[in-house]
């Protein structure tokens, strides 16, 4: 069975970290270019980052850059989002996404697979 299962959220101070994992079961993350996205409550769906198929290409929105690293671990066919310095406004459902186009794809239109999301909440 193909899957996306997204892990690794919960409830932070602000100025806190996670690390959110992005794992698949059936086929391997490596031939993909991976996207993470996040939606609020009330917002539309966000674009946070993308890792290239090779790893070479990565993207960050503005609000999370050099907040947040994302990366590959090929032997465990995960995609990886650490967030450092959390703000409230980084609360959403976290979603990871597959993507078979080269490069890092900026729409949700060009993902095709997608996780179910995990919770981040940034909170005192």
């Amino acid at each position: 069975q193909v899957m996306l299962v997204e892990s690794g959220g919960g409830l932070v101070q602000p100025g806190g970290s996670l690390r959110l994992s992005c794992a698949a079961s059936g086929f391997t993350l490596g031939y993909y270019a991976i996207g993470w996205f996040r939606q609020a409550p009330g917002k539309e769906r966000e674009g946070v980052s993308c890792i290239s198929s090779s790893g070479g290409t990565t993207y960050y929105t503005d609000s999370v850059k050099g907040r947040f690293t994302i990366s590959r671990d090929n032997a465990k066919n995960t995609v990886n989002l650490q967030m450092n310095s959390l703000k409230p406004e980084d609360t959403a459902v976290y979603y990871c996404a597959t993507s078979g186009v080269l490069g890092c794809p900026p729409r949700g239109s060009e993902y095709d697979q997608w996780g179910q999301g995990t919770q981040v909440t940034v909170s005192s």
